[in-house]
């Protein structure tokens, strides 16, 4: 049973399980119906969404202080003969070539969007909904100087807005690229799980609105338990590469000590975006990093005491 330390657990309630994302990336449609439906609970301002020739369908990006889901899009096929080609003479050119256009974006009448068009070719994509992994070993929590990251009952991670103090330690902590720091008031901020929701006995808004339950919410062994047994479908249909990121693995092979919100995935993880190794900075190196402060807390006081001698002896 993957769990976090019960020393980190800040707030504390009898019977309250672990609970987690599972998110399976082949039944995501890419409606991003999660990352409104994040912003508009969490009352997070919009990323945009005007659509220009040659740009992409994902407006967000990435994972940000003001987006705590993130649909990502992949696109899946190999790269057609003129694509080879023009790629070829890009290089040779010494240009290094361009990212390609969405397919349907921008083609239609008066440089609109080309919908039948975009569904015909639903099939070169596969999507995956990322958002915070709340990690059983937390780099953030980790790095976190005044408490701001905490450990809830339900063993997720919960940054606390009046708490922080715009110190930016976490974001380097995070192995996934989680935490961002807000524009305006420098604050971190990242996907809370909902835990105001939790703590009323509801879902996630991200998962309440995924018309596909490509996200689902429970009780974390319980989603392991269904995740384990809908990799095992898929490989029984022939989809070979279907695989877990994130959980149901050895303890000393678990990311990041396993992760709380984990996905299913038919890619390398490196495709999403995602880190094939990940652990908490300062757990993995807990030992060399303490020697270091040790260390470099010595080398600062001997300076301090050798100035107070020179001084003195100068007098």
């Amino acid at each position: 049973m993957t769990s976090a330390p019960t020393g980190e657990i800040s707030v504390r309630r009898d019977g309250a399980p672990r609970a987690g994302f599972f998110t399976d990336t082949s039944v995501c449609i890419g409606c991003k119906a999660c990352e409104v439906a994040c912003k508009q609970w969490n009352d997070l301002p919009a990323d945009g969404s005007e659509f220009k020739k040659g740009r992409s369908y994902d407006h967000t990006g990435e994972l940000s202080a003001s987006t705590w889901r993130h649909v990502r899009f992949l696109d899946v096929l190999e790269p057609t003969e003129e694509r080879r080609v023009q790629a070829a003479e890009a290089l040779a050119a010494g240009s290094g070539g361009h990212a390609p256009s969405l397919p349907a974006a921008g083609d239609g009448a008066g440089g609109g969007v080309d919908v039948a068009r975009a569904v015909a070719d639903m099939d070169r994509w596969i999507f995956m909904s990322d958002v915070c992994k709340h990690c059983t070993n937390a780099g953030c929590m980790d790095a976190c100087p005044t408490g701001a990251l905490i450990r809830t009952e339900f063993q997720t991670v919960f940054l606390q807005p009046d708490v922080c103090n715009g110190c930016g330690y976490c974001i380097p902590a995070c192995p996934f690229g989680v935490v961002d720091r807000d524009r305006i008031d420098g604050r971190a901020g990242k996907c809370t799980l909902c835990y105001d929701r939790l703590q009323d006995g509801l879902e996630p808004a991200c998962a309440k609105a995924c018309p596909t339950d490509s996200i689902q919410f429970g009780p974390y062994e319980d989603l392991v338990e269904v995740a384990s047994e809908r990799v095992a479908t898929l490989h029984r249909r022939g989809m070979q590469d279907a695989y877990l990121y994130g959980a149901g693995d050895e303890p000393d092979a678990a990311l990041a000590g396993g992760l709380g919100a984990f996905f299913l995935l038919t890619e390398p993880p490196e495709r999403f975006g995602l880190p094939a190794q990940a652990d908490s900075p300062i757990q993995e190196h807990v030992v060399p990093a303490t020697l270091s402060a040790v260390g470099a807390g010595l080398l600062a006081a001997a300076g301090v005491a050798a100035a107070f001698l020179h001084a003195a002896r100068r007098r």
